[in-house]
């Protein structure tokens, strides 16, 4: 094939290829499991196991034997510096002050699915492999391949299901990282022995092998440290010295390809030498992340699918030894990290959690399988097992650990007990810095009690750049940032409020479980208007008012004076209209308002107590309004939302429990466009409670039992 062709081709393969990669990430985002098993997914259904078995025209023109060389070339450079990310994300200072607890279950998760590894080859050896491997060589190189954890992907679940912040997030990622390290040694000496011809010559790679670690720990890494400096004293990461490292990590990588071990080696031991104080660690991988992973990466991915043959587990006894890998390889690390950490005095639900995390291997176990099978270690019958193992053990983490470690438990670790003396907690989602103030307002005046407690809650994204500690570093500086203009006004006004910071994936879910975990009897939220819906009480907000187990008001701020002096009350004796009621008599006793009661009534039909039903409800609320007073205002019109719009312009808050008759029922939110959110003059509050109706006979019966206070009905009809 001429050389303009095989360009042509190849790059039509990487656009197709970095498309489906970042689609399959996608769906398997969505799906509540890393991007990374989406995308390795998105590789092996561009190879044979799929696409060349559905479509075998296509799969032999997308991909010819010309272009896969290319492929392959690209992929080594993909894997090599994305090892070198995951030593740079490889930060020692997780490795301090964890004890022996982290070391001892680390090294078990890695000894003991190592020896079941290993007694495995004994069965698959005669059956899956040749004579031309030496069994030593195939038993050494299966149990590291069971040995393996992949920290990149623990680390993202762990930061996503915000684990960090409880002992068992802490204590995984320590022990993520320690048999990062140790697995990475043992795989180094695995390669070094496959490759020696003879005991001579393992001798000799492994005195190679000890002199570079020494030049790096003595040599490099000084003059890394110098490299930290220069970027701290210039403030910025220049075009040469970026250069520099990439020139050292190259060479880091021919020396220990050289040494007889693997260059992947080399890339990782310069990226865990590289200082990580300060933001010098941050900005390089932000400039190396996005190429390597969003360019590189699928490549990789997409030459693994194209080795990797699931078609040639053409047997129900090659199925079977499929699900043997898959049992021992989730026995060995599950079973041996989850009895490790029992043993350090962890809980039965920790160490299970442990032991499900420990079983994540990801990327980092293809690395091996590929390396493997171009060592002709293993067969490519075995390596499709492998990978399918590699998928089936990182798919399950999320779902396994949601079932033993459930969200209800995770806030409750995370969130400090209740004080018994405080009778009431509100909860304040707080998205943007701007909006946090007014809703602190609004909560601390709809607040009960004596000895309120507000809870300002930022729910922080989980960062996709940067290296480990640079991730954490920026959400909780983003957090910081949101929440400094609310908790500045809040010592100023001498409101008790505790700040929350939760990462959070999905913001709906998370409000309503810290909302539970917090004990919350009144969620105070802004609102947004989602993207791709007409709704204006959509999203994030409709989540939250159709699942929380407290009642929820969406405070919507059109720059009305605040507190406010007249107050209107739209009323229809909903479940939702009492419950707005009671909160717009709080602010009537609090700050002295008007409050004006409207009910709207169709012409011509019996006008039913409803008015004074509500001034009944109010008189047993506040018995003494303190300074405020209420009026009753009735209006005969077929068209309410008409009515509501033109009397809110007369006030400075309307509040309004939803309902069909404002067309704010939650079950149409998104079908039709709710106009009194959009068109009201006035600020709002929308209320919704998780109370059960009255029944109306109880409602009737109730009515009769207080006297009406102030009455001032009057009749409009349009």
């Amino acid at each position: 094939m001429p050389p303009e062709k095989v360009l042509l081709l190849l790059t039509i393969e990487i656009a197709v290829i970095i498309a489906a990669s970042r689609l399959l990430g996608a769906v398997f985002r969505r799906l509540q499991q890393p991007q990374v098993i989406g995308e390795i997914v998105a590789g092996i259904l561009l190879g044979p196991s799929f696409l060349g078995w559905v479509a075998p025209a296509a799969a032999a023109s997308l991909f010819p034997p010309a272009v896969v060389p290319s492929l392959k070339m690209l992929s080594e450079y993909g894997v090599l510096f994305f090892m070198f990310l995951v030593g740079l994300e490889l930060d020692p200072t997780l490795l301090r002050g964890r004890g022996r607890a982290a070391v001892l279950i680390s090294h078990v998760s890695i000894i003991v699915p190592f020896f079941l590894g290993a007694l495995l080859s004994l069965f698959l050896y005669t059956r899956l492999s040749s004579d031309a491997v030496p069994f030593t060589s195939f038993a050494l190189f299966l149990g590291a391949a069971m040995s393996i954890t992949a920290f990149p992907v623990l680390a993202r679940i762990l930061i996503e299901r915000d684990l960090l912040k409880t002992k068992v997030g802490a204590v995984t990622l320590t022990c993520a990282a320690v048999d990062d390290v140790t697995a990475w040694c043992l795989l180094a000496f695995v390669v070094a022995t496959v490759r020696a011809a003879g005991l001579h010559h393992a001798l000799v790679t492994a005195g190679l092998a000890v002199v570079y670690i020494g030049v790096m720990f003595f040599l490099i890494r000084p003059l890394l440290s110098r490299f930290g400096r220069l970027y701290e004293n210039s403030g910025r990461l220049s075009q040469n010295l970026v250069a520099a490292i990439f020139v050292l990590v190259l060479a880091s990588a021919t020396a220990t390809d050289l040494i007889g071990i693997h260059s992947i080696f080399g890339a990782f031991m310069l990226g865990a030498m590289l200082p990580k104080e300060g933001g010098f660690v941050r900005e390089l991988t932000e400039k190396v992340e996005d190429f390597a992973v969003v360019f590189l990466l699928p490549i990789y991915f997409a030459y693994t699918g194209l080795r990797t043959q699931v078609g040639l587990l053409d047997s129900p006894d090659l199925w079977a030894f499929s699900l043997l890998i898959i049992s021992v390889a989730t026995l060995g690390k599950f079973g041996g990290s989850t009895i490790a950490a029992l043993t350090t005095g962890l809980g039965w639900r920790e160490s299970a959690a442990l032991g499900v995390l420990m079983n994540t291997r990801g990327l980092m176990e293809l690395i091996i399988l590929n390396i493997g099978l171009d060592l002709g270690v293993i067969s490519p019958v075995l390596f499709a097992m492998m990978v399918l193992m590699a998928i089936v053990t990182t798919i399950s983490t999320t779902p396994a650990l949601a079932a033993i470690y459930p969200v209800e438990r995770l806030r409750a670790e995370l969130l400090e007990p209740e004080a018994a003396a405080v009778s009431t907690q509100v909860l304040v989602p707080v998205a943007l810095a701007s909006s946090g103030p007014a809703l602190l307002d609004m909560a601390a005046a709809l607040t009960e009690g004596d000895t309120p407690r507000i809870y300002a809650l930022h729910l922080a994204r989980p960062l996709e750049r940067g290296a480990l500690g640079a991730r954490l570093g920026q959400a909780s500086h983003a957090a910081q940032e949101a929440l400094e203009p609310l908790l500045r006004h809040a010592q100023a006004q001498g409101f008790d409020v505790r700040p929350v910071v939760v990462v959070s994936r999905t913001p709906g879910v998370d409000i309503c479980d810290v909302a539970r975990a917090k004990g919350t009897k009144l969620i105070v939220m802004g609102w947004h208007k989602p993207v791709f819906s007409r709704a204006m009480l959509g999203g994030t907000v409709q989540h939250v008012m159709k699942r929380s187990e407290a009642d929820v008001a969406v405070f919507i701020d059109r720059n009305s004076p605040f507190p406010p002096q007249r107050i209107l009350l739209p009323y229809t004796g909903t479940v939702h209209d009492r419950a707005a009621l009671a909160l717009a008599a709080r602010l009537t006793h609090r700050f002295g308002a008007q409050l004006t009661i409207l009910h709207v009534v169709h012409p011509g039909r019996p006008q039913p107590r409803l008015a004074q039903e509500a001034q009944s409800v109010l008189v047993q609320e506040f018995p003494e309004p303190a300074g405020g007073y209420t009026r009753l205002q009735v209006v005969e019109s077929t068209r309410p939302v008409e009515i509501v719009l033109q009397e809110a312009a007369h006030f400075d808050l309307t509040v309004l429990g939803v309902g069909e008759e404002w067309q704010l029922e939650p079950h149409v939110f998104g079908l039709r466009p709710e106009r009194i959110i959009a068109q009201c003059p006035s600020s709002l509050l929308v209320v919704r409670t998780r109370a059960r109706p009255i029944p109306v006979t109880d409602a009737a019966k109730k009515d009769d039992q207080y006297p009406v206070m102030a009455s001032a009905p009057s009749t409009a009809s349009e």
